[in-house]
């Protein structure tokens, strides 16, 4: 048999093959023959019932007849169908973007992820675009932001978030000297969770910054550093882990960012901050093993942890652990999560971790957990 392009071509060529008429078939199939006529001139279709007549007719399978329809049909379906990039726009927009999170954050201005024409509209102000197909999120769309990794839909609107509010902040420039000698005076802070109040004055101070916003769904970002120009970098902070040895280690991580110029070309986008991405692998970037190493070592320094867990591994008592954190001069809750990372024991000590969110007080511009950060227009 020859290549058909409709089931009506072969049905033709059956009849042929066979010496019979259209009358002929339509009689044997107990069909009108105005109906047999429209299948062999393309004008009518092959159901499902009729294919499986004509496969006890001629032997040929009734998914061959099937096949033909189908793919007939889509053809005519495509020459009369128009392309709209709107719907695959919307197919991204509306099935990648926690739509109805960030209507319930107060980013977007909408009643319901339902009403498209508001939603599209909102979702361009929002990204900083005339209109939802220039959205950077879209494949065709133009990116303007470099970022270190390939963000998500749902990271992307975390990164324009920290921006927009970054923007709105009142700072001097940026101060390397300033940074430097900053840091030991957040280290003494990390004494005591209520101390945590001062990081944000102290970070304006050196030019940099500090921006919570908390993480969307699904998204697993702990913080990200840029810079809005070569004397404003910004910091920001998602605080996944309300917990204070994760605050300070993902806060000097991206605080050695800004201080090793990192950032600048691209933004670097911390995400999933911890166990192996945490430490010096060697499928670790040469960056994010310098921001590691700069956190570890400001948490606890390396050398002492190891000696501590050398001398008292496995067995570590309550009194040894208080003794060192009070040496460290480091609230014990710090202690206990580098002892985590370290040994791998998390069920030890954990009634010493403490939460950091509500100890950072009025002077951080925070977004998030019922709080909207107010931009203006």
């Amino acid at each position: 048999m020859t290549d058909h392009t409709t089931p009506g071509q072969l049905i033709a060529e059956l009849l042929e093959a066979r010496g019979w008429t259209k009358r002929t078939l339509a009689v044997v199939l107990e069909k009108d023959e105005s109906t047999i006529n429209k299948i062999i001139a393309g004008k009518g279709s092959v159901t499902p019932e009729t294919a499986l007549a004509l496969e006890d007719v001629f032997g040929v399978d009734a998914d061959r007849f099937l096949e033909l329809q189908r793919k007939y049909d889509l053809a005519v379906a495509r020459i009369s169908a128009k392309p709209d990039r709107a719907r695959a726009t919307r197919a991204t927009l509306f099935g990648d973007l926690p739509i109805g999170e960030m209507i319930k954050r107060g980013w977007i201005n909408a009643d319901s992820p339902q009403d498209m024409r508001v939603v599209e509209s909102q979702l361009a102000k929002f990204f900083g675009v005339e209109s939802a197909d220039q959205i950077e999120i879209l494949p065709h769309a133009a990116k303007k932001t470099a970022v270190n990794t390939q963000p998500t839909p749902a990271q992307m609107a975390w990164l324009y978030r920290v921006k927009s509010i970054s923007e709105e902040l009142m700072v001097p420039k940026y101060s390397q000297a300033a940074l430097e000698r900053a840091l030991p005076k957040l280290h003494e802070l990390m004494v005591a969770p209520e101390e945590a109040r001062h990081v944000p004055r102290i970070l304006a101070e050196c030019g940099i910054r500090l921006v919570i916003v908390q993480s969307l769904p699904s998204a697993k970002i702990d913080g990200v550093c840029f810079w809005l120009d070569d004397l404003s970098p910004v910091v920001g902070l998602s605080i996944r882990f309300d917990r204070n040895d994760n605050f300070w280690f993902v806060l000097r991580h991206e605080l050695e960012h800004v201080r090793l110029g990192h950032g600048k070309s691209a933004m670097i986008l911390d995400t999933e901050l911890e166990g192996e991405k945490a430490g010096q692998g060697p499928g670790i970037p040469e960056e994010e093993r310098l921001a590691n190493a700069a956190a570890q070592n400001f948490c606890i320094p390396v050398d002492k942890l190891d000696g501590f867990v050398a001398r008292k591994a496995p067995f570590f008592s309550e009194r040894d652990f208080l003794a060192f954190a009070k040496i460290l001069r480091v609230h014990p809750g710090i202690l206990a999560g580098q002892l985590h990372r370290k040994t791998g024991r998390y069920d030890r000590f954990r009634q010493h971790l403490a939460n950091i969110r509500s100890n950072l007080g009025f002077g951080v511009a925070i977004d998030g957990w019922g709080d909207v950060y107010p931009l203006g227009e």
